[in-house]
């Protein structure tokens, strides 16, 4: 519900997550939005088609590389794209996913991810470049002695 309370006001017609963990985040968003969801898979499937847009990405929880799919027949250039995910780090899912909305030609509206490490670049760099990131919590540090969030308007 938060989050399409935030980017209500965006006119986004599709969210694009990626495979696994942000489905279950975009597509609770959606069913408040009443828009479809549509999500990057994580390398080349079978059952993705040989019509795909593509982008590469590194993974810093995972520490994997990975090229980012999506069918051409689900984003196309008349589309404003919400994307939500689950964590930030570096911001290179979240660049991989905003070249794949650059290539189809379709607008991004906003990025809404459920915790944001404060403490790592990618907030910061996805801030400068000029996108609508909302975060619902911001981490700013983790050590032993426990867990820091930024208290701010997110």
């Amino acid at each position: 519900k938060e989050f399409a309370r935030l980017f209500s006001n965006t006119g986004a017609t599709k969210i694009l997550t990626v495979e696994a963990s942000g489905i279950a985040l975009a597509c609770a968003a959606a069913k408040y939005m009443k828009i479809p969801v549509v999500f990057a898979k994580k390398g080349m499937r079978k059952n993705v088609g040989d019509d795909v847009y593509t982008a590469a990405s590194h993974s810093f929880t995972h520490d994997t590389d990975y090229i980012m799919t999506v069918s051409r027949e689900f984003i196309s250039a008349n589309d404003k794209v919400l994307i939500i995910d689950d964590f930030l780090a570096d911001g290179n899912v979240v660049s991989a996913l905003l070249s794949i909305i650059r290539d189809a030609g379709a607008k991004n509206v906003g990025i809404g991810v459920a915790i944001e490490k404060g403490f790592q670049h990618g907030g910061k760099f996805l801030r400068q470049q000029g996108c609508n990131l909302r975060s619902l919590a911001i981490i700013e540090s983790m050590s032993d002695a426990g867990i820091v969030f930024r208290h701010e308007d997110c």
